[in-house]
């Protein structure tokens, strides 16, 4: 939606855009979510966008962990070799997107030939861009100051819980309290994976089932979806896949030293 100050001296965007945990879900994402419901396949619906596999995987494990319950659901196996859909919730997030689009078209019409004088306001959020895989949103339940660092548990989607070490002098800019929403980013590299739950002095321990393995020359991606609908995205050597022995299907446990969260806020 186009709106035009006096004189036309530039041009004020303002697109209609989907939140789902705090953060926008680009246009480009949402075409994504479109070509899944219309071919019943990531890699078909990448195909039809002009994305890659990878990238449409990425985007959608990233919609999932931001969303109240899973917008897109894997289907393995059966005769056509697995697919996936978009599920009941992702159906109904994608049809109200369209109508509402539909009358923010009919608003641009009714807005086009009016001049808007002295927009003070920003009328459009920056949405976050980071190069960590995993990105969780969720509700700081408690706050626990040390000396100099602070304890931070935050609960995410699907009653899952992580415990993240902060300096005091963060907390403080941050402004974090209990009740107040954050979010939890994890390099995938900083995940350490086992089959089993181990003894370990990382704070996170966070079991579930394998979605994904891919292999690579050096390095393999392993996904493990937690028991809530959260997906862990974590990258290890291939020799350590290989030792694991890790498949599709199979029990594994996401390690995390609390210290390797980084917690973030909306501004």
């Amino acid at each position: 939606m186009s709106i035009y100050s006096e004189g036309d001296f530039g041009e004020f965007v303002l697109p209609l855009a989907l939140r789902l945990g705090g953060q926008e879900i680009s246009n480009r994402r949402l075409k994504l979510l479109e070509a899944v419901r219309h071919t019943g396949s990531i890699s078909g619906a990448a195909k039809a966008i002009g994305m890659t596999y990878k990238a449409a995987w990425d985007a959608i494990d990233a919609i999932n962990n931001l969303a109240a319950k899973p917008v897109v659901v894997a289907q393995h196996g059966g005769s056509g070799g697995g697919g996936a859909v978009l599920s009941v919730y992702g159906v109904e997030l994608i049809t109200a997107f369209g109508k509402l689009a539909a009358m923010q078209t009919e608003l641009t019409a009714l807005f086009q030939h009016h001049q808007i004088e002295h927009l003070t306001h920003d009328l459009r959020s920056i949405l976050m861009k980071t190069s960590a895989r995993n990105t969780f949103s969720g509700t700081v339940t408690a706050v626990i100051p040390g000396a100099v660092n602070s304890e931070v548990v935050l609960h995410i989607q699907g009653g899952d819980e992580l415990i993240a070490i902060i300096t005091n002098g963060s907390v403080e800019n941050m402004g974090l309290s209990v009740g107040k929403t954050a979010y939890a980013l994890i390099k995938s590299s900083f995940v350490i994976v086992s089959k089993e739950p181990v003894t370990t002095s990382a704070r996170n321990q966070l079991c579930g089932t394998v979605e994904r393995v891919t292999d690579g020359a050096v390095n393999a991606e392993i996904v493990i979806k937690l028991a809530g609908g959260n997906l862990v995205t974590a990258m290890i050597t291939e020799g350590s896949t290989q030792s694991l022995g890790l498949e599709v299907g199979d029990k594994a446990c996401a390690i995390i030293k609390a210290s390797h969260i980084i917690v973030g806020i909306d501004n």
